[in-house]
């Protein structure tokens, strides 16, 4: 299970006095909990891989925002240590879809819902990001849509 690898992930780092990657995966691990304790509060026992997937897909998310506030306020030294941590959270993420994987899943996905307009980006993205489960971007697939939706 993805969250317990992460766990012993951080007893590594430690051993192997790694503050920053063991920093970084303490920090995942406290979004991970507190995910925990939402989902305690529902009626699922505990975390899946997905969900845990979910939460360092946000974490990476924040890097990005952070890589990009830190280039335009002109701090490399931050863009160098959030560009770090990315490449540490990706590293749990299973490998990406390939471009043209992605294609055909849009092509499919405009073909099954009938889609010929920007109009129906809305059915079309939802119909995309179920079949693509988190192995491609959001923005990517956005940008692929509205590319072949005119």
């Amino acid at each position: 299970m993805l969250f317990e690898q992460i766990k012993s992930d951080v007893v590594e780092a430690l051993k192997a006095k790694n503050s920053e990657k063991a920093g970084t995966l303490r920090f995942l691990l406290s979004e991970l909990k507190n995910r925990e304790i939402e989902l305690a509060t529902s009626d699922k026992p505990e975390m899946t891989d997905e969900e845990v997937m979910s939460v360092i897909r946000h974490e990476i998310k924040k890097r990005k925002e952070s890589i990009e506030a830190y280039q335009k306020g002109n701090r490399p030294d931050l863009v160098e240590k959030e560009q770090k941590e990315l490449a540490l959270l990706s590293s749990y993420l299973p490998a990406g879809m390939s471009q043209e994987d992605l294609e055909k899943i849009v092509k499919d996905s405009i073909a099954a819902v009938g889609a010929s307009s920007p109009a129906d980006f809305g059915k079309v993205m939802g119909l995309v990001m179920g079949r693509v489960k988190g192995q491609a971007d959001g923005t990517q697939v956005s940008e692929m849509v509205k590319k072949y939706l005119g």
